[in-house]
């Protein structure tokens, strides 16, 4: 069985140890907290040769001196120029409110007396640096949460009245899962403008988005765009609904439009961006990709 090693102490050199604390009252409570790293810059022009050793402790408590445990360590003599740390289990703890969120305790530890951490290991702003700079280099809270909404649905098996009705459905579903593999080049002559799904990348520049979004700088989104005539071909997956549209629209355009050209399917990205609290964090966003187009 393994224990936790608690440490009391009430030294913090500035030159080897810094606490920090982070505010994550912005997670929504439903949310869980699948992953949090903490990232620390270490410079590697100035880093001594002797090899120091980050670790990452979790204050406990500020009775009768410092509590803390340690929660992760990593040496600086690897070839990353960001130290990841797992510190999830303190941000699930701190997620249950506010009294647990005492922060975190850096320490450098060195054989060597004379090492100060703001020479090569980025814990300090510098006098002479920018709050752009330091924006850039200063360590970083990690959180991934879950917000469940990613799950797949599940359906429902219903049982049908007749044969011909479970064969419609299979076939419907054969149709979906190969209607990818189906898409043709049709030799028409209006094939070009039928509904598909066209390229758009966006930029986060050209949208403004780029002062609280630090990754990507942008992402492929595509979008749907095209004509639905009569009669809709199989690949352009329309539902019943939409091909009875199209049948009247072509009989009497005044009744109805035509069907439109939507998105049938869509995927998630991640991204980091800064909260309000200029905090970086990780989040999964849903619907941000076009997959599939169709006419509905």
């Amino acid at each position: 069985m393994c224990a936790d090693h608690h440490a009391v102490s009430n030294d913090c050199d500035p030159k080897t140890c810094i606490r920090m604390s982070f505010n994550i009252t912005n997670i929504p409570e439903t949310d869980v907290v699948a992953d949090a790293k903490l990232r620390i810059l270490v410079n590697r022009r100035a880093a001594p040769r002797v090899p120091q050793r980050v670790e990452i402790h979790e204050i406990m408590s500020y009775n009768d001196g410092v509590i803390s445990r340690l929660v992760d360590s990593a040496t600086t003599d690897v070839e990353e120029s960001w130290l990841s740390f797992d510190v999830q289990p303190a941000v699930v703890k701190w997620k249950r409110g506010a009294r647990f969120n005492h922060g975190l305790e850096i320490r450098l530890v060195s054989s060597s007396p004379n090492v100060s951490s703001t020479e090569h290991v980025r814990l300090r702003r510098a006098a002479d640096q920018t709050e752009k700079q330091w924006l850039m280099e200063r360590p970083l809270l990690i959180t991934y949460t879950d917000d469940g909404r990613g799950q797949p649905v599940s359906r429902t098996k219903r049982s049908t009245g007749t044969s011909k009705k479970t064969a419609r459905d299979t076939k419907a579903r054969r149709d979906r899962r190969n209607r990818k593999k189906k898409q043709r080049k049709s030799k028409r002559k209006g094939d070009r403008n039928q509904c598909r799904r066209h390229r758009l990348y966006v930029d986060f520049r050209d949208v403004g988005w780029n002062d609280w979004i630090v990754a990507p700088e942008g992402y492929n989104a595509y979008y749907c765009d095209g004509e639905c005539n009569f009669p809709l071909a199989n690949h352009q997956n329309s539902t019943n609904h939409a091909i009875v549209q199209t049948l009247v629209n072509s009989v009497n355009p005044r009744a109805v439009p035509k069907a439109c050209c939507v998105p049938t399917e869509l995927s998630s990205i991640s991204m980091l961006y800064l909260d309000e609290w200029d905090k970086v964090v990780l989040k999964n966003y849903q619907d941000m990709v076009v997959e599939a187009c169709g006419c509905r």
